[in-house]
């Protein structure tokens, strides 16, 4: 086996990147810049948005399997931004070119925006899919060429839809990076839909998803989730305990619930499971990580306590 990864300088691709070595996988990465600690001779530079040339850099590759996780990402801007149209037709073109190369295993990123939120609890094969942003319609169109491209061309395709992912890495505009300088004053506090439940997931247990999906030849949609619901309010609370910080500086101002936002939104990721996949974190101890590693890159706020590593239950 031999994977192909694309997106591999965002923030899933670092840690996709990280749990790949820990499984002692083979991989070569595609991009416009080499991602710091890949050596040049596992790197191939092309932009995906307008190489014309992409047959033959990938059939030099010699990858049997391909992770896809390159998409628009600007915090904000994505999810209405003209480059999700440029972003199927890039996706599409790699593909087709992973066939011709004699690829045999897709592996994809898709979103929880492709569900219909209004079931708040999603499953991959009985929620329908009504996506309310351009982003959430142009990775449901993905999936539907890609499938039917994967299936005339003889290859396998599994799509893992995302849900909310934090950790190591993450923009600092993001909610629980945002969250944490809110808390320890490094910017003004800011309202929160304290009422509503997410599903969060570390971004470690998130690759490791993608690596289940890789490494057992998967097929189909899978959620890449926790399963789990969290109050956006508790999220403030057990961070503001870690941080040793008040949670009323967030919680004491008015929720605030963005239009169309609904109130439960949570994928459920028994089929996840039964590839052998857990995720490693609690919430608690998720945060803790996301709060350490702030502090590693130079970001000011107080010791995060000492958490256990692992959920309750797993090993």
């Amino acid at each position: 086996m031999k994977i192909l990864v694309t997106g591999a300088n965002g923030f899933i691709g670092r840690h996709v990147l990280r749990c790949l070595a820990r499984h002692y996988l083979e991989a070569v990465v595609l991009g416009r810049v080499c991602p710091p600690g890949v050596a040049r001779d596992a790197f191939v530079q092309a932009d995906l948005l307008s190489c014309s040339d992409l047959d033959e850099r990938l059939r030099a590759t010699g990858a049997t399997h391909l992770l896809h996780l390159a998409w628009v990402t600007e915090h904000g801007a994505f999810w209405e931004s003209p480059q999700n149209y440029d972003w199927v037709r890039a996706s599409v073109a790699l593909v087709r070119a992973f066939a011709a190369a004699g690829g045999r295993h897709v592996v994809a990123a898709g979103s929880c925006a492709e569900y219909d939120w209004s079931h708040g609890l999603c499953r991959e094969h009985s929620t329908p899919l009504a996506p309310a942003s351009t982003y959430g319609v142009a990775k449901d169109a993905t999936r539907r060429l890609l499938s039917a491209l994967c299936e005339s061309a003889g290859l396998s395709l599994a799509w893992g839809r995302l849900f909310l992912s934090h950790g190591e890495g993450e923009d600092s505009r993001r909610l629980v990076p945002g969250l944490i300088d809110a808390l320890t004053g490094v910017r003004p506090a800011f309202a929160v839909n304290r009422h509503a439940w997410r599903d969060f997931l570390q971004a470690g247990d998130v690759a490791e998803g993608f690596v289940a999906l890789l490494r057992y030849g998967a097929r189909g949609d899978y959620n890449i989730s926790s399963g789990q619901p969290l109050q956006i309010g508790e999220l403030v609370r057990q961070l503001a305990n870690q941080l040793d910080a008040d949670p009323d500086a967030v919680l004491a101002l008015p929720a605030v619930a963005r239009r169309g936002e609904p109130e439960l939104l949570v994928g459920e990721s028994r089929r996840l499971q039964a590839l052998g996949w857990r995720p490693r974190h609690s919430s608690a101890s998720a945060l803790a990580e996301t709060i350490a590693s702030r502090a590693l890159a130079g970001c000011p706020m107080p010791a995060a306590r000492s958490i256990p590593s692992h959920a309750e239950g797993t090993p």
